[in-house]
Order: C-alpha cells, then sequence, then structure tokens
C-alpha cells in the first residue's frame, strides 16, 4: 500500500517536470512570435492550417475538411468568439468541398435562452459567414449521448455517485495529492444502471446524485480523476423543455458531438488541452469516430474584459445598457458602435493563430476600423459643441450649395451638394480669443478656409453676461467661392461648418474605453475587476448640429464627421430625434505606435 502511493506521487512529480521541461523549450520560440503577434505583423499560414494541408496530403480524412463553431447560448457573442468562428469557418471556405457547422452546446438549461440562440446566428451571419443547412444543437444528441452513458455502464467504466459537491472536491485531491475512490465506486452494473433510470426519470433531487466516469482517481490530469459525466436539473430546456431531468457535463459532450457530426478537426482554445485525454479516453471506450483536437489561444485586448461571466455582470448590474452597448467587445455592441465586419475580420487576420497566450493592444482593432472605415465611409460635416457665426457682408436670404466629395477614397462615390447661409455654426475649438503661437484656426483679424465654401476672417467677438463667448461676427471674401483665393494668397487652416437654417439637431454619445485600466482583472486585494470602470466611458452631447444629406441615413450606417472622427446612426434615432455614436476619432494611435516601435529599430541598427 505504501509502495502504491509513493508511485502514484511519483507519476505525478514526474508529470509536472515534464511539463516545465517542455514549456522551457518552446519559451524562447513563443516570445519571438508573442512579439510579433502584439505587434500587428502579417502572419504567415498560421499552425492550424498547415496541420489541415497536411491531413490533405495524407488523406488522413479522405480528403475531408470539416470544422465546427460551437458556442453556449448563454449569453452574446464577443470579439474572441469572432477569432474563433472566423478561424473555423475561414478554414472550411479555403479547402474544397469544406464546411463549418454551427452548433449550439445548450447542456445547461438553467443559464441558456432562446434570444442567445438567435442573436448568436445573427452575429455570425452579419460577419459573412454560412452554415447553410448545418445548424445543430447539443440537445440534437441526448437520446444518443444518454445511450452511450449507458454503454459505459455496462462496461463496467462508469457509476453513479452519491457524493455530494464538497465531498466530491474532497475526495478528488490536489495537484500534489492523489485522490480517493468514491464510496460508491464499485456499485454493481445493475444497480448502476437503475439508479441512473431513475435520475433520468426524475426521482431523486437535484445535487443528490451525478453519473462519473470510472477512470483512475490517482491520475497527474484532474480531468481524469472520475468525471463527472451526468448531474441531475429540474429545469425547463429552451428546446426539450421538460423531458429531461439529467443533462450532459460540457466535457461528456464535447467529444460526442464532434464524433457525431464526422468533425475531422475540433479546434478549441488552449483551456481544452488538458481535457483532451478526457475526450481521448471517452471515444476510445465507445470506440466510434474520433476527430483531431487541436488547441490555439484565446484573444485578449486591453481595456476590455472577454469573460462571458464578467460581460453578464456589467449587464445585470447596469453598469451598461444591456449587451449591444457600444462600450462591450460583444458583436452586437460592436456592430452598434459602428465597426464593419470588413475590420474586425481584417483584424482577426492580423493578430493570427498562435499557441500562446498574449494580450493585443486595442489601438490594433481601432487602426483596422479606421482603415475600413476610411475607404468605405462617406464625408459630412458635424458640429458637436456648436459656436454661431455670422457672416456681416453676406445678403440676409441668400443660400447658395456648394459642391462637396462624398468620399475623396472614392471617386465613384461622387459628390453632394452643402447649403451655405449668412449664420452657421463651427466648433468651440476652432476659434481662441488670444490663441497660442501655434494654432492656426479662427482667431480675431484672422483668416481661415470653411470647408467647401469661402474665406472667413473674424472681425468681432460677441460675450454674455458671464463673459463666456456665444457668437462670432466675420466677413468673407466672395472672390473665394469653393475654397480658393483667385489672388493666390494662403490660409494655414481650413475648419468645417454646418448652417443655422439647414442644420439637422442630433444627440451624440462619445465613446471610450470601457476600463481606465490596461488589464482590469489585474487588481488590488479587496478590488474586483469593476473597480478600473471608466466614469467618463460616455459622454453624451446633445443638440449638435449635421448637415441635412444625413436625414435619409438609416440605422448602423456608417458616416465620417470630418475633421472628427467615424460615426455610426444608432438604433435610438427616431423621426424627431437623430443619435449617433462615435466609432472612433480619427487620430489613428496604433500608427504611432508602429512608427515609433519602426523608428527605435532604425536607431538600434544604426548603433
Amino acid at each position: 500500500m505504501i509502495i502504491d502511493n509513493i508511485l502514484k506521487l511519483f507519476r505525478i512529480e514526474v508529470s509536472v517536470r515534464q511539463y516545465i521541461v517542455k514549456a522551457s523549450q518552446v519559451g524562447k520560440q513563443e516570445n519571438e512570435q508573442k512579439k510579433d503577434n502584439e505587434a500587428g505583423k502579417q502572419p504567415s499560414v498560421d499552425f492550424i492550417r498547415t496541420i489541415v494541408a497536411e491531413d490533405n496530403r495524407t488523406k488522413k480524412w479522405d480528403c475531408e475538411v470539416i470544422t465546427r463553431f460551437p458556442p453556449e447560448p448563454n449569453g452574446f457573442l464577443h470579439i474572441g468568439h469572432a477569432k474563433s468562428f472566423c478561424l473555423n469557418f475561414g478554414i472550411a471556405a479555403e479547402n474544397e468541398g469544406g464546411r463549418c457547422h454551427l452548433r449550439f452546446d445548450d447542456t445547461n438549461p438553467v443559464m441558456e435562452e432562446a434570444r442567445y440562440v438567435e442573436s448568436i446566428q445573427e452575429d455570425v451571419r452579419w460577419m459573412g459567414w454560412d452554415w447553410e443547412e448545418h445548424l445543430y444543437y447539443a440537445s440534437d444528441y441526448f437520446d444518443q449521448m444518454h445511450d452511450y452513458a449507458v454503454q459505459l455502464i455496462n462496461k463496467g467504466l462508469a457509476y453513479v455517485c452519491d457524493l455530494n459537491a464538497e465531498e466530491t472536491r474532497e475526495y478528488r485531491g490536489t495537484l500534489t495529492e492523489p485522490g480517493k475512490d468514491s464510496p460508491h465506486r464499485n456499485r454493481s452494473i445493475d444497480e448502476n444502471r437503475d439508479l441512473f433510470k431513475r435520475m433520468k426519470e426524475g426521482e431523486f433531487k437535484e445535487g443528490s446524485r451525478v453519473l462519473r466516469a470510472k477512470i483512475d482517481m490517482s491520475s497527474p490530469n484532474l480531468n481524469m480523476r472520475d468525471p463527472v459525466m451526468y448531474r441531475i436539473l429540474h429545469a425547463e430546456h429552451h428546446r426539450t423543455g421538460s423531458t429531461w431531468h439529467t443533462y450532459p457535463t460540457y466535457d461528456w459532450a464535447h467529444g460526442l458531438e464532434d464524433s457525431i457530426e464526422g468533425v475531422t478537426h475540433s479546434i478549441c482554445t488552449l483551456e481544452f488541452e488538458n481535457h483532451r485525454p478526457l475526450y481521448d479516453w471517452y471515444l476510445d471506450k465507445l470506440e466510434v469516430h474520433h476527430p483531431q483536437q487541436i488547441e490555439f489561444a484565446r484573444l485578449e485586448l486591453t481595456y476590455t474584459v472577454m469573460s462571458k461571466r464578467k460581460l453578464l455582470q456589467l449587464v445585470e448590474e447596469k453598469h451598461v445598457n444591456g449587451w449591444d452597448d457600444p462600450r462591450l467587445p460583444t458583436i452586437s455592441g460592436m456592430r452598434r458602435r459602428g465597426y464593419s465586419p470588413e475590420s474586425i475580420r481584417e483584424f482577426c487576420r492580423r493578430i493570427g493563430i498562435n499557441k500562446f497566450n498574449s494580450t493585443i493592444d486595442i489601438a490594433l482593432l481601432e487602426h483596422c476600423v479606421r482603415e475600413d472605415l476610411n475607404k468605405t465611409s462617406n464625408r459630412v460635416m458635424a458640429v458637436l459643441r456648436p459656436l454661431k457665426v455670422i457672416i456681416d457682408n453676406y445678403p440676409e436670404e441668400q443660400e447658395e450649395w456648394m459642391d462637396a466629395v462624398n468620399n475623396p477614397e472614392d471617386p465613384e462615390a461622387g459628390t453632394r451638394k452643402v447649403p451655405f447661409s449668412k449664420i452657421f455654426y463651427i466648433e468651440q475649438d476652432d476659434f481662441m480669443e488670444d490663441p497660442p503661437k501655434k494654432f492656426f484656426r479662427l482667431a480675431p483679424d484672422r483668416e481661415v478656409r470653411l470647408r467647401y465654401a469661402y474665406f472667413i476672417t473674424c472681425t468681432d467677438v460677441v460675450k454674455d453676461d458671464n463673459g463666456q463667448i456665444i457668437e462670432l461676427r466675420c466677413s468673407y471674401d466672395p472672390a473665394t467661392r469653393g475654397g480658393n483665393s483667385p489672388d493666390g494668397r494662403k490660409v494655414k487652416s481650413t475648419i468645417h461648418w454646418v448652417s443655422a437654417s439647414h442644420a439637422l439637431h442630433a444627440e451624440i454619445r462619445l465613446y471610450d474605453h470601457l476600463f481606465t485600466k490596461e488589464q482590469p482583472q489585474d487588481t488590488a486585494d479587496g478590488e474586483d475587476f469593476k473597480s478600473s470602470l471608466n466614469p467618463e466611458s460616455l459622454t453624451t452631447l446633445s443638440d449638435c448640429m449635421i448637415e441635412p444629406s444625413v436625414k435619409d441615413a438609416n440605422p448602423l450606417d456608417r458616416l465620417q464627421f470630418e475633421r472628427l472622427g467615424y460615426f455610426c446612426l444608432d438604433k435610438d434615432t427616431t423621426k424627431n430625434e437623430i443619435v449617433f455614436n462615435r466609432t472612433v476619432t480619427l487620430r489613428d494611435t496604433w500608427a504611432k505606435i508602429q512608427k515609433k516601435g519602426q523608428t527605435a529599430q532604425i536607431r538600434k541598427l544604426n548603433i
């Protein structure tokens, strides 16, 4: 007995040592890959695609490529899920005859809702992927998984256990100590089959019994220490209703679903690597189709959280306004904020697929959306913090319609007409009464260009009783129509504007990072991730002014407000109120980061 225990401890120690050696061997390579990944360098063919290509070359799966995206319908998808389904659907699309299944792992009726199923399908479609007829649910296979469980019972490889949750943890052991056999481990096959049948029929209370696999309570891998396969839940399922009183655990269902569907490449995130021996054991003992499981690193972004549990907490505690709040990294939130599917897919392509965990700077994501929206978004003029301007020498009743370019990046986008009149609005920030040396915008006695219109000069400043500037009086040069001077004189600044009599009034929501810390989960004692919530993550501006061409825009239309940033028409817009969300500013932080890194590299080479 003593020798047996010593041998068990020795096996655990050897396993830990082997893991440490393996980690040290790949450490240097991963550090180099990590640097490239976080720098946003263009990825080469990733290791998963290399495996798939080799499998096709050797005809391992008869040249079939079948992947799947298996979300749990217990929340909304976020950009981390986008990385996964872009990988799975992408690999299927790249291989002739390949297909990717959309399968809902609906094994926990307590947390799942039909609305999550609908939102997930909407998000995947919006991102440009189609599963065609291959829409599946774990609940489709409840009967078959139950029959598989009975097979293991009949083989003496599964048993009903009466230990409660606390006792189960105690018997399980630790990383350095082997577990102990359950006192119910040696029940007869007949007794286990009878108890499992009665569990299914709802005879027992929740938590009173579970079905466990009989594997090895001394295994160095804790997942192999007689894991739970079924638990009792008297809950209504969103598809099967009250038919079932026992539900499969995720670990029991995971590999079986892939096997039943004939999946060839079961692509998972790294946390499932230690679960792979368990999935192998189940499939081997059942002697059924055995997909190849491949693990990759999940996505982590700065200034946000990707845990579905934490996102749910933010929603339920009303720190945000629902799952589609534009501050969240959910697909629905990003869509509402104005992110395009093309920009998200490009971001997923750039960060690549790796075998190590790393955190990506959110500036790279913002860079990708700027690149896409710069090419695809029409320009309009909007004033967020209006300052009234009156041109004294402009005719009272006159109005003109100026030609404006819709998108300089896309000649086919054409032009539009923008109204100009005696009274208009400019940004408050575009005027300073006592400007510093490098301020070139409007100031007393200074001439600037109005975009697409005229040169104007400030002649007077009007203030209220508190000394606040409320109005500017200006003159204009009629010869400069269109923004050029016949005499060739130059101005140092061009500013945008909106005609007062034609302006549409709007509410503008300016979004910033939801958290003030790059890593919100890194907290001091006594704090949680919510301690770094950004109180200025949303600023709402009312009575903003926008040119009238916007009146025909539809919700989710994306526009560039000239000189201000990219904005998206929100779903809260009504006939009487226009609401825009700022997607991202024009300033590209990521481009500056890259330029700084390149400069540092050049200096290093020069040394």
